[in-house]
This record gives structure tokens, sequence and C-alpha cells, in this order.
């Protein structure tokens, strides 16, 4: 098993009731967040438009609740190189990594 790297993100209170009620739903049980959140990640990395997405998720206010998750590093790898590809697009965007997560668990909810 991958060495697992810590990272945290702000959510707002609605958005992380939302995601805690979809990863029981989806089977991963109460210790399953991490399972589901880095599994978000992969499938938003692997959209052609997601620094839009991320862009979008720029948007999202009253960042209240913190989150912890664990991540192989081969996926904290991928999150530096899509920073980067983000900030080629938004160079002004900050918090680059924690709103990649946040969109990722916002499309992972509208799309399912």
């Amino acid at each position: 098993m991958q060495n697992k790297v810590p990272i945290t993100t702000k959510l707002p209170k609605s958005l992380h009731q939302n995601l805690l009620q979809q990863v029981i739903q989806d089977g991963y049980g109460m210790r399953g967040k991490s399972k589901w959140i880095s599994e978000s990640i992969e499938r938003l990395l692997a959209l052609s438009n997601f620094p839009e997405l991320v862009e979008i998720a720029n948007e999202v206010e009253e960042l209240t609740d913190i989150i912890g998750i664990r991540i192989t590093k081969n996926l904290l790898d991928k999150l530096d190189h899509a920073v980067i590809d983000i900030r080629k697009q938004y160079p002004s965007i900050e918090g680059v990594k924690s709103k990649i997560v946040r969109a990722s668990i916002i499309q992972r909810l509208l799309r399912g």
C-alpha cells in the first residue's frame, strides 16, 4: 500500500453534509471519505475542462468546515501538476489545491 499524505480543505457546511451523506449512500462507510474524495479528484482531473470547473468552484463562499483526508503520493503529484495547469489559465487564482478538491466533490455530487 502506498504511503498516504494528509491534506485539508475547507467546505461550506451544506456541501460537507452532502458529501458525508453521499459517501455513506455510495457504500463507502464512515471511514471511506478519503477514498471517495480521492476517486472524485481522479475523475475531475480526467476531464479536459477541469480548470474551468475549478474556476467555477472559486465562487464557493462561507467555507466554515475544515476536512482532512489522506491521499496517495501519486495523487498528490497529479494535484501538483493540475495546480500548474490551472495557474497557466487563471494566474490570479489562490488556494488552487483546495479548490481542486472542492471542485471534485461538487462535480461528483452533481454527476453521481
